[in-house]
């Protein structure tokens, strides 16, 4: 089992930075693979970005390239997004999840465990 715990939501202005912070704790390993996802109200969740345990590789949704980067720290089993630039439509839920040998996939179902959520919502 894999334990993840969300931080760093909030409100912001449109054009204004947001760092959400996600901790994994339990049986992790090199195998494991972290998302982010989203989900607004009456929408479906969708992915926003993923990186491999290692760092070594990325996987962002178009509409946040440029402007939200994904990073992790081994060291304390945390990985981060990095959002500038937000805009009102990205206001929504925002989901840390890990996923098990699926690498930085964009696919929801690849995803075993989620964390609690953190909400972020962008002004405009």
């Amino acid at each position: 089992q894999v334990q993840l715990v969300e931080s760093g939501g909030g409100l912001v202005e449109a054009g204004g930075s947001l760092r959400l912070s996600c901790r994994a704790s339990g049986r992790t390993s090199s195998n494991y693979a972290m998302g982010w996802f989203r989900q607004a109200p009456g929408k479906e969740r969708e992915f926003v970005a993923a990186i491999t345990w290692s760092g070594g590789s990325t996987n962002y949704a178009e509409s946040v390239k440029g402007r939200f980067t994904i990073s992790r720290d081994p060291a304390e089993n945390t990985k981060y997004l990095q959002m500038n630039n937000l805009k009102p439509e990205d206001t929504a839920v925002y989901y840390c999840a890990a996923n098990l040998f699926r690498g930085p996939t964009s696919a929801v179902s690849a995803y075993r465990y989620w964390g609690q959520g953190t909400q972020v919502t962008v002004s405009s």
